[in-house]
């Protein structure tokens, strides 16, 4: 490469080797008042393009482009349309921006380039972040600077001052460089001699540089940098510049209607057989009208205009005044798609511009040009974008890619699903939780407790699969267990993992269910719309929709900001597992039942029933076909609808369940074992299954083969009856009562002390209550959960009534411990006294099952909060009037009992009336006639200010008998409105825990239910494998029926989304956007029809000057006439005269003109 002397000569030419050959930096302050400041380069034409690329990423630092616009035009003052400035100002500058591009344009403040510098200048003062500016790079021959003597002897560490000349008039041909970009490369010639500037070549070659380059953008592969050319307006020189960018396979996008050449190309380059010097020769005579051209160079643009025509793929004309409903953005992407389509018909072709459509979100261009059929996709070519589709938040894109052969199996490995876990944005909640795991993981790896200091880690954390899975426990508990572990950990079970290490997954292994693992991951970082298609698209519908409800509850409330919270509240999950469940119902109400219970592989054989209850999803158990099953459970193998007298005379008289006065479910017709139920495509096989524990079908004897043996039939009723859960309810409260009875006759009859006590009917209370304290053990730490014992616990407590239990059940240990001793008789009958309050308070659960009184009790409950709201302001008044009325009254006295019921207990009662007018009223006291008030009596009142307390005490009755009782009502009145609209909700979700808490209770009530401990300890010894109860409400069905639920749930997930869709569409907003595209197609048809009109009116003018020709000759010929000349009828050859004359600019001189076309 040549250099030049005079480059940089305020820096050594080691200097210049060492940071770039043939390159001279410097900055620029505009106006010399430092606020505008733009930094430039000067270099050779010659220079290598890669330096001068890495200059302006490595040292100006600007962000690596994901497309490149490289603006053409003209760059002299002209007159631009109002549309077209509109464009450039706005759309350019909004294209730019949202794709993170680069505009290479002029440096100079003239012509096209003086707009780009105003609209990049607007944008600059109204964007408030400096990582969305917009970078435009002006690019001029130092020649054409005006004033570029001020940068002959730059200094890199001293800026130049450039003037800003406000006045904006240029010098002849030098003009100002344009203040409003901030990045100039000024171009001198390498060979001054020649008499080119050389910065056209140099621009191309950069262009063709850039181009190559491969880029990162938002997710795991990279593209190739796309540059377009944007010709607006252009002089005919343009064309040689167009001619050679063509040959490099650059696109070029023009705008007609802009003027000059960029309009004789919309015009010509659409149809080759117009391209004909004298065709050529009248459009740039319509474009150029001041203008006047030589045949020569008519003929050179004819050339050049053939040869660009030769590569239409990369021609793109858009005529914005017409065309107007599309976007720049969207134009220029459609062009870079064109220019790949026309000359590949590959996949790998096509994927920078299927990677720049996802990063501009345009889902329609991709359907419509890449997605058109036309080339044939595989899954693997699909990855990388799926990539980028998922990281950048595009559910449009993944829907498009899964229709079009990406195959979620093969493309999520664990090794990809732990990247997405690791592309979460640091401003997430997702972020903070799984670091806050990540954390805790680290110390203990460490052994480091919390309370250490410890040093922050370094850079971001890398997030392992391990974390997620115990972030996704800390949410779902039991219904994640196992989720993201290494299979060693339960194939070897008690193998003991290395110090210090955790097993690991094998990242290339494949997902076992790739949509529950994106469906969470989409759930947890608060994608909706993703996590509903994935949801879509997977299987388990209800368990999947009720596990997120479960996620999204508890993550908002973890979040702090209130957009994202308010976000995930409005999450719909639980309408989705609603309505889904909704459509299953209708559809069988036998295998819906089975969906509740079935234990679900994908959630860690968890249920819906149980995952409904873990999200707290009251509407989902309010649904009439939960309701229906829940009703099933409750009356076991009896009739529903049973009347209550029929139980209560069983209960009296148990020889009446052998009679017909209770109608029992019929055993189901005798089946030799599983075998015979291989073909389950019997509704009575399903039955059969779904109805008996555990899957087994019963082998037993028809309901004559019953009666024929009468033993097996009375066992049978006995169990049927006295199993159900609604005998065992009624049970616990008749003896509840009774035990309530025998507490209150102890109480008031035959609680004696020592020694004459206790007698027998104490003695039996105190064996009751033990059996309630055995009872009340084997619900908290003898359960079928597989958890340790303070998880137990803990869980035990949760429960309001189960704390009312616990406290009763320690009141009844202290009285009797107070009872037992003589000293504090007493206050051992005190205790009991209270504690016999506390177990009759217990009724109130034991009657939520009540149609009428469970949403009344609802009521109640959020009621007393009410309550507490009014004792507080009560309160203040109650203290505030006491103290000052005591302090005014009896100044005296200061017994502190005295104290105390004069400040606190008095005003309360003289809010319902109970006045003592003797001791306020001055005129009704008299203290010598009461014995307890004598005159030197601290009870005797003092009357100083008498008058003051009777003013007090209408004040304090008016505050708190009128205002106070009043705002009670309304409180009362407006919690009653809100709650009795969602009680029954209310209600129907503790109806299931009452019923679960009663199918799983012994059949015996206290104090006989001691034998049902027995019998479940010998069990549970001798028969481990025994069937329990619970298995009522959790099921493992047989595989293939299994299978056959997991279909049928499907099939009704596309049918519930099919109606959802139907629905969506029929929808008023989107009749009417589907209204407004038919216009736009019809808008579109006519600006087609009025270009046709306009190719007819040509053609029709091409016909008449055809005619008027062929007459001419005939005439001429009829006339005999011998010699032709073209001059008698406006004719010509396509060989110029050889006198003409050609300028170097292309215009001829006036004398060596030719006749002109009509």
């Amino acid at each position: 490469m040549q250099t030049s002397p005079g480059l940089c000569p305020g820096n050594p030419p080691e200097a210049g080797d060492r940071r770039g050959p043939g390159l001279c930096r410097g900055e620029m302050d505009f106006g010399g008042s430092g606020k505008k400041r733009g930094k430039f380069v000067k270099v050779l034409s010659s220079v290598a393009s890669s330096a001068l690329f890495d200059l302006l990423l490595t040292e100006w630092h600007l962000p690596a482009p994901n497309l490149v616009v490289s603006l053409v035009g003209e760059e002299r003052p002209f007159a631009l349309k109002s549309w077209l400035r509109d464009i450039l100002r706005k759309e350019l500058v909004k294209a730019a921006q949202s794709t993170g591009a680069w505009i290479l344009t002029s440096a100079l403040r003239v012509g096209l380039a003086r707009h780009i510098g105003q609209a990049v200048r607007d944008h600059s003062l109204a964007s408030t972040s400096v990582k969305v500016r917009v970078v435009a790079i002006g690019m001029a021959s130092l020649r054409r600077v005006l004033h570029h003597q001020l940068l002959d002897a730059v200094q890199e560490d001293t800026p130049v001052h450039y003037p800003t000349d406000d006045g904006g008039g240029s010098q002849g041909p030098l003009c100002p460089l344009d203040s409003n970009l901030s990045h100039f490369i000024l171009v001198e010639p390498t060979a001054p001699e020649t008499g080119e500037d050389g910065l056209a070549e140099l621009r191309l070659r950069l262009e063709k540089h850039i181009s190559q380059q491969r880029m990162g953008y938002g997710g795991t592969g990279s593209i190739e940098i796309p540059v377009l050319c944007l010709l607006v307006n252009g002089d005919p020189s343009t064309l040689e510049r167009l001619s050679r960018a063509v040959e490099h396979a650059a696109p070029w996008l023009i705008l007609a209607g802009s003027g000059g050449i960029a309009d004789v190309l919309a015009a010509l380059v659409s149809q080759p057989h117009l391209l004909v010097p004298q065709v050529v020769e009248k459009q740039f005579q319509e474009k150029f009208p001041g203008e006047r051209f030589s045949w020569d160079a008519v003929l050179h643009w004819t050339q050049l205009l053939q040869h660009i025509a030769t590569y239409p793929h990369l021609l793109t004309v858009y005529d914005f005044e017409q065309e107007g409903s599309e976007g720049l953005d969207t134009v220029i992407l459609k062009a870079l798609v064109k220019a790949c389509k026309s000359h590949s018909q590959e996949a790998q072709d096509y994927l920078d511009e299927l990677k720049l459509a996802v990063a501009w979100d345009r889902v329609d261009i991709a359907k419509s040009e890449i997605f058109s059929g036309d080339v044939e996709w595989k899954s693997r070519d699909l990855e990388e974008v799926m990539m980028d589709a998922l990281v950048s938040n595009k559910p449009d894109f993944v829907r498009l890619f899964v229709d079009s052969g990406a195959d979620m199996a093969d493309f999520l490995t664990y090794g990809r699903l732990q990247q997405l876990y690791r592309s979460v944005s640091s401003k997430s909640l997702l972020f903070s939780l799984l670091q806050r795991k990540h954390e805790e993981g680290r110390l203990t790896l460490a052994g480091l407790s919390a309370q250490q200091a410890r040093e922050p880690p370094k850079g971001p954390p890398a997030f392992s699969l391990h974390e997620v899975s115990r972030l996704l426990k800390d949410f779902l508990q039991d219904a994640c267990r196992g989720l993201y572990q290494d299979r060693r950990v339960a194939e070897k079970g008690s193998a003991k993992r290395p110090t210090g290490q955790k097993w690991l997954l094998d990242l290339t292994q494949k997902s076992e269910d790739p949509w529950r693992d994106l469906f969470l991951w989409a759930v947890l970082q608060n994608r909706h719309e993703m996590a509903t298609y994935f949801w879509a698209m997977g299987q388990e519908g209800v368990a999947a929709a009720l596990a997120a409800c479960k996620i999204i509850k508890d993550m908002s409330h973890l979040e702090t900001e209130a957009e994202a919270a308010r976000a995930m509240r409005e999450a719909k999950y639980e309408h989705l597992a609603l309505d889904l469940f909704s459509e299953c119902y209708a559809n069988s109400e036998e295998r819906a039942f089975a969906l509740l219970v079935r234990r679900n592989r994908s959630w860690s054989r968890t249920t819906c029933l149980h995952l409904a209850t873990e999200a707290d999803a009251k509407a989902f158990f309010a649904h009439d076909g939960v309701q229906a099953f829940l009703t099933k459970i409750w009356w076991g193998d009896m009739a529903t609808g049973t009347p209550i007298l029929r139980l209560l005379g069983a209960f009296t008289c148990p020889a009446l369940i052998y009679t017909n006065l209770i109608t029992f479910s019929e055993d189901l017709p005798p089946a030799s074992g599983l075998e015979d139920l291989q073909e389950l495509d019997s509704l009575d096989a399903e039955k059969t299954l779904l109805y008996h524990p555990g899957g087994q079908v019963s082998v037993g004897p028809s309901p004559r083969g019953e009666r024929a043996r009468p033993a097996a039939f009375l066992l049978s009723r006995w169990r049927k009856f006295w199993g159900a859960p609604v005998t065992v309810f009624l049970g616990n409260v008749a003896m509840y009562f009774a035990f309530l009875f025998l507490f209150a006759y102890v109480l008031l009859v035959d609680f004696r002390p020592a020694p004459e006590g206790p007698a027998g009917a104490e003695v039996t209370l105190y064996f009751w209550v033990f059996t309630l304290v055995l009872e009340e053990t084997r619900q908290g730490f003898f359960t079928d959960e597989d958890t340790h014992l303070v998880k137990k616990f803990t869980l035990y407590v949760e429960d309001n009534w189960n704390k009312c239990d616990m406290v009763a059940i320690f009141l009844f240990i202290v009285g009797v411990t107070c009872r037992m001793l003589p000293w504090v008789f007493e206050a051992g009958r005190t205790v009991l006294a209270i504690d016999f309050m506390v177990f009759t308070l217990r009724l109130i659960h034991i009657f939520a099952i009540h149609k009428q009184l469970g949403p009344k009790i609802i009521i109640v409950e959020r009621m007393m909060k009410d309550v507490f709201f009014f004792l507080f302001f009560l309160s203040v008044w109650l203290v505030a009037y006491g103290v000052t009325t005591q302090a005014l009254l009896h100044p005296q006295d200061s017994r502190l009992e005295w104290v105390f019921r004069r400040v606190l207990y008095r005003p309360y009662l003289q809010i319902f009336g109970q006045i003592p007018l003797d001791e306020i009223d001055e005129a009704r006291v008299n203290c010598s006639v009461h014995p307890l008030l004598q005159e030197d009596s601290p009870s005797c009142p003092n009357l100083y200010a008498n008058w003051l307390v009777i003013l007090l005490l209408v004040t304090f009755l008016l505050v708190t008998n009128v205002l106070l009782m009043n705002l009670l009502i309304a409180m009362f009145s407006y919690t009653f409105q809100v709650v009795q609209g969602n009680a029954d909700m209310f209600w129907k979700f503790q109806r299931y825990h009452l019923i679960v808490e009663y199918h799983g209770r012994p059949a015996l009530a206290p104090p006989f239910i001691l034998l049902s401990h027995l019998s479940l300890v010998l069990k549970r010894v001798f028969r481990k494998g025994a069937q329990h109860k619970r298995e009522h409400l959790e099921r493992d069905l047989p595989g293939p029926l299994d299978q056959k639920i997991i279909t049928w749930e499907t099939v009704q997930k596309e049918n519930f989304l099919s109606k959802v869709e139907k629905r969506r569409r029929d929808s008023e907003g989107e009749v009417l956007r589907k209204t407004a595209h038919r216009v736009d197609l019809v808008a579109k048809y006519l600006g087609g029809l009025r270009e046709q009109e306009k190719r007819i009116k040509c053609l029709e003018s091409q016909a008449n000057y055809c005619t008027l020709l062929l007459s001419s000759m005939v005439d001429r010929l009829a006339q005999g006439s011998t010699h032709w000349s073209p001059e008698s009828f406006g004719g010509g050859n396509l060989q110029a005269p050889a006198s003409h004359g050609v300028n170097p600019g292309g215009r001829e001189h006036p004398e060596a003109s030719r006749p002109q076309y009509d």
